[in-house]
């Protein structure tokens, strides 16, 4: 049963700047807004903050963490949506994970969302998230006009694994996690950390095909 959206639940930490507060309770609303009719003010501000404590402890710039959370609760909110069937839209979810979420599932997400569009939702996480996309990544996507710089790293929670209906896993091994009913993929490919630009163009582009190849056997037209 959806809970009654009443008022925001209280919730507090020592470290939590009155801008910081004032920008969760900012966001807060904005998803009880987008959410109305499907959570209440609980589920949202439980999703809200849990998802802000998964960046607390290893962000750099503190000033963004608000809206991080605010991401990222909104996509656990929409993934579990979709696992109580309130938001049965048809389309596939793809979920590509990797250990730290920087740049191989990072690119896959980039090549999947330009080309499938509205026709399919694609998430990625990792098993230890790191602190920033890799900057290799985002220029060899950036050479083909594709911008990953809006993406950041993240942990795949479990409202994300029960939403997918398939899940690429590259290389977190016995991390990623397995669950009845999903179709399940290992990519094997490298890790683009530590490697130059053109050590990664060639990880771009095989990650494209394997995505380009991925889309034609989920029968999702790409653009």
């Amino acid at each position: 049963m959806t809970d009654s959206p009443v008022t925001h639940a209280n919730y507090h930490r020592d470290d939590l700047t009155l801008d910081q507060q004032h920008a969760l309770k900012t966001a807060a609303t904005r998803l009880g807004r987008e959410f109305e009719g499907t959570f209440g003010l609980e589920t949202i501000d439980r999703f809200l903050h849990s998802s802000y404590d998964q960046f607390a402890g290893r962000a750099t710039v503190v000033n963004y963490l608000p809206l991080l959370a605010e991401r990222f609760a909104r996509q656990r909110l929409n993934a579990l949506a979709r696992v109580e069937g309130k938001a049965n839209t048809g389309t596939p979810t793809v979920l590509f994970l990797c250990t730290h979420n920087a740049g191989r599932s990072q690119m896959a997400l980039g090549f999947f969302t330009h080309l499938a569009g509205d026709n399919a939702v694609a998430w990625s996480g990792g098993s230890e998230p790191g602190d920033e996309i890799n900057p290799a990544a985002i220029e060899a996507m950036a050479e083909i006009g594709i911008d990953i710089t809006g993406e950041f790293p993240k942990p795949w929670t479990e409202e994300i694994l029960q939403a997918a209906d398939v899940i690429i896993t590259m290389g977190c091994g016995d991390a990623c996690p397995l669950y009845p009913g999903r179709r399940y993929e290992e990519w094997q490919l490298d890790d683009p950390a530590g490697h130059d630009l053109a050590a990664v163009r060639v990880i771009r582009d095989d990650i494209e095909t394997r995505v380009r190849h991925l889309l034609a056997e989920l029968d999702i037209p790409a653009s």
